[in-house]
């Protein structure tokens, strides 16, 4: 016989089972309750480990600054349009940019916030900034090819940009340099004057232990009037910082050239020069109301006397990869000026020859009634290497007059061996032989019987 149930007075199953409903009521809430209990205490571990989780994945990645909502509204708007800025500045998120981070770690941008735009808004923060208002894909960040997960890579830290450019002219100084010389230049166009600064000169060659360099300044044609510097005693890096001042008219500024001669005074008052620097003015120089500040390297002195004619200064250099020719016309002195005519002008034609033949000429500008005139004006001729055995150079002084006609003052050529001997035929070998460099030389003027 089977055994029955003292609360149901049902039978058993079977022996030593007992069905949950024939628990006391009182026993089967408890076991319920238990079991709920013990599910919500379950899935609040796992809440509180998920946030737990996801906090600490974001310090990895970034930090998200708590109040800083209105102060990058502000700096937004200018980022923005004015009529963006209240529909920016409702979901505009400001992230930081750690700097405390070693050079080369890249800033990145969750997974979740990849597809939204961040513009710079300072050095330390990134602002999200809505597309439509105010697009600005110039200032977005420059991604990168690393790879950290599904990051989006914004931009590195590039410790290299932040250094300020050495400047060489302070520090690089050719081998037989005479000094270096610093000045400034300006024209005022309305009052007609030209303002020239002299600022420094350094790596000075005296000719003795000590060394009091003073400066004069010529505005060249004009050989009479000068202005000059006080001595600087015992230094041959002087610092002058003065301020000159040549009344000139517009129409003629262009025409003069700046001369600053640099001497020595000795002990019984004797100027010797240590060098000189010729900068003529031109328009690319005097644009704009701003001062230009400008170095020069000093130039000795030709000690030798002109020529019958005159004597021509240029420079020659030829580019073995692009196979061009390029000529520097410098200036010009001695030159036998016909004094017959009222306006004169001096200019320099360049010629490139090839067999005899004509190939190209150019022109410098004309300087108006010098016979030292300064033109410092370069040109270019195509010519391939195979042709500089045949090519040839001309280089002819040219005088206009009233009426448009033109004389002869002098002529000089350079080339192979075909066509000069002496100096011309020195000067071009030499610029074969240093491909790329300028080759400076002064050349004698002579007549010839060709129109």
């Amino acid at each position: 016989m089977s055994p029955t149930c003292q609360w149901c007075e049902g039978e058993w199953p079977s022996p030593g089972i007992t069905s949950w409903w024939c628990l006391p009521p009182e026993q089967v809430i408890l076991v319920i309750g238990g079991i709920l209990g013990g599910l919500m205490l379950l899935l609040l571990l796992m809440g509180v480990s998920w946030c737990l989780w996801k906090r600490l994945c974001a310090t990895f990645t970034y930090e998200e600054l708590s109040g800083a909502t209105a102060a990058s509204s502000t700096q937004g708007h200018k980022l923005c349009p004015p009529d963006a800025r209240t529909q920016a500045s409702s979901h505009l998120r400001v992230i930081s940019l750690p700097l405390d981070r070693p050079p080369g770690v890249p800033f990145v941008v969750p997974p979740s916030l990849q597809s939204q735009d961040w513009v710079p808004l300072s050095s330390r923060e990134w602002a999200q900034a809505p597309q439509d208002p105010c697009p600005a894909p110039e200032l977005l960040p420059h991604a990168t090819g690393s790879n950290l997960g599904d990051a989006c890579v914004v931009g590195t830290i590039n410790p290299a940009l932040y250094k300020i450019p050495e400047d060489k002219s302070e520090t690089h100084f050719p081998e037989g340099c005479l000094g270096r010389l610093w000045f400034s230049v300006e024209y005022q166009q309305e009052a007609e004057r030209l303002l020239v600064g002299l600022i420094k000169a350094q790596r000075l060659q005296a000719p003795s232990e000590t060394c009091s360099p003073l400066v004069k300044l010529h505005l060249l044609p004009d050989e009479r009037r000068f202005l000059q510097s006080k001595t600087k005693c015992r230094t041959t890096s002087p610092q002058f910082d003065k301020h000159f001042i040549f009344q000139v008219s517009s129409k003629s500024v262009t025409q003069r050239v700046l001369r600053f001669s640099v001497y020595h005074v000795d002990r019984q008052r004797k100027h010797q020069l240590l060098g000189q620097v010729l900068f003529p003015l031109k328009k690319e120089t005097l644009v704009g109301d701003c001062r230009r500040i400008i170095w020069r390297d000093l130039e000795a002195e030709s000690l030798e006397p002109p020529s019958k004619f005159g004597d021509l200064q240029f420079c020659l250099s030829y580019n073995d990869c692009l196979n061009r020719l390029t000529v520097i016309v410098l200036r010009a002195k001695g030159l036998r000026l016909q004094e017959d005519t009222s306006f004169v002008s001096v200019l320099v034609k360049v010629s490139l020859m090839n067999h005899n033949k004509f190939v190209k000429c150019k022109k410098t500008l004309a300087v108006l009634g010098s016979a030292n005139p300064v033109y410092s004006e370069t040109f270019s001729f195509k010519a391939d290497p195979a042709e500089l055995d045949t090519a040839s150079l001309s280089l002819t002084v040219l005088q206009r007059a009233e009426g448009d006609r033109s004389r002869e003052l002098g002529r000089v050529v350079v080339g192979p061996y075909m066509y000069t001997r002496g100096k011309e035929l020195e000067h071009w070998n030499e610029m074969l032989s240093k491909p790329k460099e300028l080759v400076r030389r002064w050349h004698a003027l002579c007549r010839t019987t060709e129109p």
